[in-house]
């Protein structure tokens, strides 16, 4: 009886470990893992002149003298969950952004611009996800549109606590977490929630891993993307 009793614990301990085990690969199924072939993942750099590589999976986005900010655009795309880690030198900072827009020519100024004119073609414009280490990694910006944070723009500064502020390690690897569902946007910097709101205007767009513009006669410096991992969601 005993001899039974254990191989039907057994038993139900082979099944249960095959579940979890398939259970866990139906749930990593999806994800992609950027950069792991040693390429751009097919994006287009645009809006200024910064070097981009891919080194042992690592992405490498390098500042050229002169150039103003430049992106590694990927995409569309509209539902999404956005993993990786950065480092970025201290004197640079940087972003990626989310359900962004390339500027066509003839386009009119995008809506609710600060400056309220048209941009250059091939200027990437919509929400950011800040990388810096001055205490707004995390938050979003509305790059080359508003001007502004998307924390003030939704009145949810209360999201930006101090912990959210000191969760960005300088001179670290930093692990970021950002979901876009629907009209709700969320970023989480070393686990620690870090932008919380919904905004209905950008319902798909682009992905772009940022190299910040410097002054000229400063530089280079790099801001450096590893273990990048992605999946749309429904």
């Amino acid at each position: 009886m005993k001899t039974r009793f254990l191989t039907s614990l057994s038993a139900a301990a082979l099944l249960t470990a095959a579940f979890l085990n398939l259970q866990a690969k139906d749930e990593g199924a999806d994800w992609q893992y950027w950069f792991a072939d040693g390429s751009l993942q097919g994006g287009q750099i645009i809006s200024g002149q910064a070097t981009y590589k891919v080194e042992n999976g690592v992405l490498i986005g390098t500042t050229v003298d002169g150039s103003p900010n430049t992106f590694l655009a990927i995409g569309p795309f509209k539902d999404f969950e956005l993993e990786f880690e950065v480092n970025v030198d201290n004197e640079l900072n940087s972003g990626v952004q989310v359900r962004s827009h390339i500027a066509k020519e003839g386009d009119p100024a995008p809506e609710g611009s600060k400056g309220g004119k048209p941009l250059p073609a091939g200027r990437l414009y919509g929400p950011q996800c800040e990388i810096a280490i001055d205490g707004s990694a995390g938050n979003f910006y509305d790059e080359a549109r508003r001007g502004t944070w998307w924390s003030l723009l939704t009145g949810t500064e209360a999201v930006r606590t101090e912990e959210a502020k000191a969760a960005f390690k300088k001179g670290e690897w930093n692990h970021y977490r950002i979901v876009v569902k629907g009209d709700h946007y969320q970023s989480f910097v070393n686990g620690v929630k870090t932008a919380d709101f919904s905004q209905p205007g950008d319902p798909e767009g682009h992905i772009g891993f940022q190299v910040h513009g410097i002054k000229k006669g400063t530089g280079p410096y790099s801001v450096r993307w590893r273990s990048v991992k992605f999946r749309e969601t429904k």
